[in-house]
C-alpha cells in the first residue's frame, strides 16, 4: 500500500471514528449574583418612596429621567435600562427591575438593593 493512500486510509478511519464518538455537552446553572453586586446609583440619585425612575447605564447622574409615578414605566423603558423603584412598606430597599439589553419594557431580572449601601440583597421573581 502507498503512503498516499494509507494516509487517506487513517484519516477517513478517525474521521468514522469521531464521527460514532457521544458527544457530551455540560451545562452549568447560570451563578446566582455574587454578594459582590452593588446598585450603582448614589443614594441622593434614589427615587422617593412609592416612586419609580428610569435609570440609564453610562449616562451620568444628572442627566438621567426624573422620577415618577410607576404607572406605565415599564412600557417607556428602554432597552438596557433599569426600572428602580422604592417601596413605601420598607423604605430601606430599592427594587430594581433590569430592561432587556435589546427588548424595550421587557424585564430579565429583578435584584433587591439597601438603599443606603446599594449593597445585594436578594434576587426575586417578576
Amino acid at each position: 500500500m502507498s503512503w498516499s493512500r494509507l494516509t487517506v486510509t487513517l484519516t477517513v478511519g478517525c474521521l468514522a471514528l469521531a464521527g460514532c464518538a457521544r458527544r457530551t455537552v455540560v451545562v452549568r446553572d447560570r451563578p446566582g449574583p455574587s454578594t459582590a453586586v452593588t446598585l450603582g446609583i448614589p443614594p441622593g440619585h434614589l427615587p422617593p418612596p412609592g416612586q419609580c425612575r428610569i435609570w440609564i447605564e453610562g449616562r451620568p447622574p444628572g442627566r438621567q429621567p426624573r422620577a415618577r409615578s410607576c404607572d406605565n414605566i415599564l412600557a417607556n423603558a428602554p432597552a438596557g435600562a433599569m426600572v428602580v423603584y422604592r417601596p413605601t412598606r420598607d423604605r430601606r430597599i430599592v427594587r430594581v427591575r433590569y430592561i432587556h439589553a435589546r427588548r424595550m419594557g421587557v424585564v430579565i431580572r429583578v435584584r433587591v438593593f439597601n438603599a443606603e449601601t446599594g449593597k445585594f440583597v436578594r434576587e426575586e421573581d417578576d
